[in-house]
């Protein structure tokens, strides 16, 4: 008998598809997109303005001058605040130090007292608001020692101005 040429039967592969490097390779872009969305959000300071003008004191009832504490931040950390308006101020003006015993504690004084004059009056949670004047030769450390006395201090108004009168820019400027 002769040898018949046997068919030759091919070896079936394995119909099995490894996918776990295809499920890390999503999830890397997952996590990548996740990531990249939420560097992309705007990151925002809350700004709050006046509605009156505090030069023509426009607003009824008066522009609250006895809320009002004004620092101005001048060269070599020269620190001047007043409360009220500088021709007829409620507290004259007066340099000061940066620190716990300095604007600090002059802060927290002032907050407190006004806390608890607009509590008599029926309008509580009404503390000081705080104009920061930042001079010309001032350096950007003092102004961000500002922030942070604010912070502490927890004042929930105040406003960077670079408005200077003529009387504020003499004051700054006198020894």
């Amino acid at each position: 008998m002769k040898n018949l040429p046997q068919k030759v039967r091919s070896k079936k592969l394995s119909s099995r598809v490894d996918l776990t490097a295809m499920v890390s390779v999503s999830f890397l872009l997952i996590i990548f997109f996740m990531v990249v969305g939420e560097l992309a959000k705007p990151k925002i300071v809350d700004l709050s303005l006046p509605d009156y003008d505090i030069r023509t004191c426009t607003w009824r009832g008066g522009c609250g001058e006895e809320r009002t504490t004004t620092i101005l931040l001048g060269e070599n950390n020269r620190l001047i605040s007043y409360t009220g308006l500088l021709a007829v101020p409620i507290s004259p003006a007066k340099e000061i130090n940066y620190g716990k015993e300095g604007i600090r504690k002059e802060l927290l004084l002032r907050n407190k007292e006004m806390l608890n004059y607009s509590a008599k009056l029926g309008k509580p949670g009404r503390g000081i608001v705080v104009i920061i004047k930042p001079g010309k030769k001032s350096n950007f450390k003092n102004l961000v020692d500002i922030l942070d006395e604010m912070a502490i201090a927890k004042i929930d108004t105040y406003a960077i101005v670079n408005d200077f009168s003529p009387e504020e820019s003499k004051l700054l400027a006198s020894n």
